[in-house]
């Protein structure tokens, strides 16, 4: 088995393992990305399976739209005063749980739909997991079009190289849910993960970023051999 494809099969694994913590009755926050992706089609099928009645919350229109297309019914948060569980990726965890997401631009929904969780399970393989946050991925920020120019001279003063994401087939910026734009923020070694989430929450400009700090209550690690490390957390 290939590298690739055993990540693949390592995924697939973890979507299946947080489909069978769905019970009847549950509200779900569902999230959005490749892994999340297994998660959604193994609920689909228990759906079918075993009946259950539950209800979703997407973090994004694509997760919306996958959602829909295996049978899981949808409400907003409008409708929901709270979550029994959301799940999602991520792109870097850390010892302490802390996350960097994003890499999908759908960070701000996602860390909405986690806040509003009693558990909030991250589904990742073993590569995502890291010493130290930003060891392999920049930040992501999301931010107002306007703000652009003093948003990128603040990040710059807490000591990282923001880039602007550009879309990959067509001209321009990539455009977020919201219709807003994304700093790619590529910071050093992220010692102190709180620090940088209170900095970065001041900065005017700035609806959200990608750094989940002390949001985890699951973690769920697909391994190479194509089991699954359940970590829990408090929070």
């Amino acid at each position: 088995m290939t590298r690739e494809n055993g990540q693949l099969e390592a995924k697939r694994a973890v979507g299946r393992q947080v489909a069978d913590m769905v019970e009847d009755g549950m509200s779900l926050g569902i999230g959005t990305g490749s892994t999340a992706a297994f998660a959604i089609e193994a609920i689909g099928k228990r759906i079918v399976r075993d009946h259950i009645r539950i209800v979703g919350v997407p973090t994004s229109y694509a997760a919306e739209r996958l959602a829909r297309e295996h049978g899981i019914p949808l409400k907003t948060l409008d409708n929901l005063e709270e979550l029994d569980l959301a799940f999602d990726g991520a792109d870097e965890v850390d010892p302490a749980y802390n996350l960097i997401k994003g890499r999908g631009a759908a960070h701000a929904r996602e860390k909405v739909v986690a806040s509003q969780a009693r558990r909030f399970v991250v589904l990742v393989d073993s590569t995502k997991m890291v010493d130290v946050l930003g060891t392999r991925m920049p930040v992501p920020i999301e931010v107002i079009p306007m703000a652009l120019g003093p948003v990128s001279r603040a990040v710059k003063r807490l000591g990282a190289e923001p880039v602007l994401r550009m879309g990959e087939r067509k001209d321009g910026p990539v455009v977020t849910d919201q219709g807003l734009w994304l700093l790619d923020a590529r910071f050093p070694p992220i010692e102190a993960p709180d620090d940088l989430d209170r900095k970065l929450n001041a900065i005017p400009g700035i609806v959200e970023h990608g750094l989940f700090v002390g949001m985890t209550t699951d973690l769920l690690v697909g391994l190479p051999d194509m089991s699954v490390r359940h970590e829990r957390a408090e929070r």
